[in-house]
């Protein structure tokens, strides 16, 4: 059993031992039910997840899954929603920190670095499902990543020298980030040997990459 899934399981037990709402139980529950899950995931694809291992290390019977979850599909598509938080919190975040930065490229690549190693399960879980799943967590994955790119082209909108761009062009250049940013995110989760030389050379060319796409910005001519 991985580590995580075993603090998992410890964390559960330490929090029912206190007096709780019934509603409460029911939200733990389903916590650690998504806590086991991803803990599982963290080295094979979600295809190869039982119910039964899950609700094993999530210290329940498995009869009891299906007061949380129809499915184990649902289960996973949950947590894709749950991680794709993660990227729309980063993004709100360099948004809120775009005036006091300089560099909105330099401050996105540092969010982005700091996310995905505070949330490596999320991102790798992502990742797998999104290039080597399939089914509804698959479809799941492609929808939210779709959703985060047009969020992004709304962003893209507000900027002064972006204003007189299409709707077709804004979103054809957030979806050249995402795509940037997915190959950083895949460097970052295979670096080898794991340390900070490695992760700063990642996050150099990370930064290259974006300042690539940002150059024809000043030549293109947008059709509105």
């Amino acid at each position: 059993m991985p580590d995580e899934a075993r603090r998992g399981l410890r964390n559960l037990s330490t929090v029912t031992a206190e007096p709780v709402t019934r509603h409460e139980r029911k939200e733990r529950t389903r916590r650690a039910l998504l806590d086991a899950a991803l803990g599982l995931l963290a080295d094979r694809g979600f295809a190869s997840l039982s119910l039964r291992e899950v609700t094993k290390v999530a210290g329940i019977v498995p009869t009891a899954f299906y007061r949380h979850f129809a499915s184990m599909d649902e289960l996973g598509v949950a947590l894709v929603e749950e991680s794709m938080r993660t990227l729309r919190d980063m993004i709100r975040s360099v948004r809120r920190g775009r005036n006091a930065s300089g560099d909105m490229i330099r401050e996105s690549v540092r969010t982005l670095y700091e996310q995905v190693r505070a949330h490596e399960n999320h991102f790798r879980f992502l990742v797998r499902e999104r290039y080597g799943g399939g089914g509804a967590v698959s479809r799941a994955v492609a929808v939210e990543l779709k959703l985060f790119s047009s969020e992004l082209a709304v962003d893209l909108a507000r900027l002064d020298f972006l204003r007189e761009w299409s709707t077709e062009d804004l979103h054809m250049m957030a979806e050249l980030i995402v795509t940037a940013m997915q190959a950083t995110v895949l460097d970052l989760l295979e670096a080898r040997p794991r340390d900070a030389g490695t992760d700063e050379r990642i996050v150099r060319t990370a930064e290259k990459r974006l300042r690539l796409i940002a150059l024809g910005v000043p030549s293109w001519r947008s059709r509105t």
